[in-house]
């Protein structure tokens, strides 16, 4: 069975990713002006108002449990593309405002970790280096599978929105025709085991850029 501890740790993990990732939905959603998110109260490091029942808590805590891939996802931000002076074009930047944002926080736990000593384990000894070292490095691996996971380019995830503001607009609206049916494709592509070969390689290839000792 898991370490309990370990099991907690990386749920806070994910809970802040996710947290952030929503978070900087919104924020960038405002900057570009559409206001809805920031008067609902979504530009905030507040789990609270981002949490989704399956995709923040259920689903991620049976990953955790069993071993499974960490995914999960968070309440989604509401868009008014009608606020936006570049409609298509400003709805592709907040989308890709969330999968940016967990690459930013990745990069920044890698440089962390190379500052941060870390003493080895010491029997009846108490040592935070070690927890601490282990936080960043989930951290850092966690946050580049939420960024590669959330490009896929499948509704509701931000790659199919960025897709679809991309395409022609007659390709566009065909594409936002499989949106009802995006969580199916999901849970299908996981189940076939797709996952490992959609999100895994790119994950790794990420990572080895990223700053390491």
């Amino acid at each position: 069975m898991p370490d309990v501890a370990h099991l907690f740790i990386d749920f806070i993990v994910l809970l802040f990713s996710l947290t952030v990732h929503e978070a900087a939905h919104a924020w960038t959603a405002n900057r570009l002006g559409d206001s809805t998110a920031r008067r609902l109260g979504r530009i905030s490091l507040n789990p609270i108002v981002h949490v989704d029942l399956i995709g923040t808590v259920v689903l991620p805590l049976v990953a955790l449990s069993t071993g499974a891939p960490i995914i999960g996802w968070a309440k989604p931000v509401p868009v008014d593309t009608r606020q936006f002076r570049h409609p298509r074009r400003d709805y592709v930047l907040v989308a890709a405002a969330g999968p940016a944002s967990n690459l930013a926080i990745a990069f920044v736990a890698a440089l962390v970790l190379l500052v941060v000593p870390v003493s080895p384990q010491r029997l009846h000894e108490t040592n935070l280096s070690v927890p601490v070292a282990v936080m960043l490095g989930g951290l850092m691996r966690l946050n580049v599978l939420l960024a590669v996971f959330n490009m896929i380019p499948i509704p509701p995830l931000d790659g199919g929105s960025v897709l679809a503001g991309l395409l022609p607009l007659g390709a566009a609206r065909t594409f936002n025709r499989i949106r009802p049916y995006g969580f199916i494709l999901l849970y299908a592509l996981i189940i076939s085991g797709g996952f490992n070969y959609l999100v895994i390689p790119p994950s790794a290839f990420i990572m080895s850029w990223l700053p390491s000792r």
